[in-house]
């Protein structure tokens, strides 16, 4: 039985999970992480339901998968329609706060089920990147400049940002979380780095600009491997067409570090808190994000993608009847989180169609292996894409192009598709099935394109949409959005 407990959420944007410490990196500094994965249990092989930001955090809000709720990519951002564990704890009397970013819809009149948002940032004008609705014939996009350009030493009005949700967490934790209550709460933070624009601050810019830092994996052009969809994603986010050499990716990657570093450091100052607040003893922890980055692998920079360093994400759990310094390589996803939060606060588990399993049995090792799945429907892709990950096998589902199989047990680093190897046949037909237990690849495909006609059809059409012109990414609350 688990014993009733306060909860911290921390969520950053973003993350490769290859850049920690306790990830077996040796040059990002992490101290806070690294702590927090010593006094709990770190998940290896952790992913997204969805490998961009507006979907991702819908599922993690609702604890379903991308195709089980229609929220499909980041013009179509959560509004509360569907209850989420925010609504249905808040109905149970439990104070369930949130500050930071939260990436959704926004609207007047929205409940997204919090108690109270504090600084919250949703998605523009409550309509985000309507661009990204137009899913065939797609134009490249603007602004892809900004990856390279940005990145550097200095100040954005994100790391300004995360240095108020930081602030703001603190004196929560001193001044409201100790007030007395009949019910466990949950306090979910959530910062914007390392997201770019990859400007760091300079304390911790100039710790990774001078080093020796590593290439990005397989980034000569001659090491890019070649698949339509990648194609597609290259050419709508020309990211990569803007590093001019060798500085600039060294630069980029720097910042990137640099970012890592922040957000760490701004994560141990409200861990911190928890402590001298006295009520770390009382509150379990959970640390995610809601993607990765490909960070320059394969000349892919931002996400989108189902390589590891895209689809992702570090997920770290602690707390009294959590094993202490362990990790998991059984294959977890964000919809795991989902039971774990109620557990946690010691209310019943709701009894709908979440496909997630209990983070906390899954680190306590007494959940057995288990298959996730994540999804794209969004920017830069013409059609449905799905990641099936089940034991050793990572398995890549388009809708319009040929699939990939990776085995991550003997090749981590996906240097080698097998789909096309004869050897494989069976295992490929295999994992095809598998992800045909979770949904119909063509029918959710079908849907998703139904729902952005409608919004498209909203906003004025294909010309109008595209006349809007490029977010490059949200803008921090009080500040301007940049249109290109």
């Amino acid at each position: 039985m688990t014993t009733p407990r306060n909860l911290l959420i921390l969520m950053s944007d973003e993350h490769n999970p290859k850049i920690m410490g306790c990830a077996g990196n040796d040059i990002i500094q992490t101290p806070a992480l690294d702590a927090l994965a010593r006094r709990g249990t770190r998940f290896s092989s952790a992913y997204t339901t969805c490998p961009i930001c507006v979907p991702a955090r819908a599922a993690f809000a609702t604890g379903k998968y991308v195709h089980q709720i229609g929220y499909w990519d980041n013009a179509d951002g959560y509004e509360g329609a569907i209850p989420s564990w925010h609504h249905r704890l808040r109905e149970r009397g439990h104070q369930v706060v949130a500050i930071g970013k939260l990436h959704f819809r926004g609207a007047r009149g929205d409940d997204h089920g919090f108690s109270k948002e504090i600084v919250p940032m949703h998605i523009v004008d409550a309509a985000g990147d309507v661009k990204g609705l137009v899913r065939d014939h797609i134009p490249t996009r603007k602004g892809g400049d900004k990856m390279a350009k940005y990145a550097g030493p200095g100040e954005s009005t994100y790391t300004v940002y995360d240095r108020d949700i930081a602030s703001r967490a603190q004196i929560w934790l001193h001044q409201a979380a100790t007030k007395r209550r009949d019910k466990p709460w949950v306090l979910f933070v959530s910062f914007v780095a390392p997201h770019f624009p990859l400007t760091a601050p300079p304390e911790w810019y100039y710790e990774y600009s001078g080093r020796d830092l590593p290439s990005p994996k397989q980034y000569a052009n001659n090491e890019r491997p070649e698949h339509p969809y990648l194609s597609d994603y290259a050419h709508c986010v020309d990211y990569d067409t803007h590093f001019k050499g060798p500085e600039d990716v060294k630069r980029a990657i720097a910042g990137y570090y640099g970012l890592v570093s922040a957000m760490d450091e701004n994560l141990g100052k409200v861990l911190r808190a928890l402590e001298k607040s006295g009520l770390d003893k009382d509150t379990r922890v959970v640390y995610t994000s809601d993607h990765g980055d490909n960070l320059g692998a394969r000349g892919l920079w931002g996400k989108s993608t189902f390589y590891e360093e895209s689809s992702g994400v570090p997920i770290i759990v602690a707390g009294d009847d959590i094993p202490r310094g362990e990790t998991r390589a059984t294959p977890v996803s964000h919809v795991d989180i989902y039971p774990w939060i109620f557990e946690c606060v010691g209310a019943p588990v709701p009894q709908d169609d979440h496909p997630g399993r209990s983070l906390g049995a899954l680190a306590r090792g007494s959940a057995g292996a288990k298959a996730v799945v994540s999804e794209y429907h969004a920017i830069g892709s013409t059609g449905a894409a799905f990641m099936l990950r089940d034991g050793r096998w990572k398995y890549l589902h388009y809708v319009n192009y040929r699939p990939q199989l990776y085995d991550l047990e003997a090749d981590p680093e996906e240097l080698r598709d097998l789909a096309g190897e004869p050897a494989h046949a069976e295992v490929l037909e295999a994992c095809r099935k598998r992800l045909l237990e979770f949904c119909d690849p063509v029918e959710v495909d079908r849907r998703a394109k139904h729902r952005q006609a409608e919004l498209l059809a909203k906003y004025g059409g294909r010309e109008a949409a595209l006349a809007r012109g490029d977010l490059g990414f949200t803008p921090a609350p009080g500040t301007k959005a940049e249109i290109d």
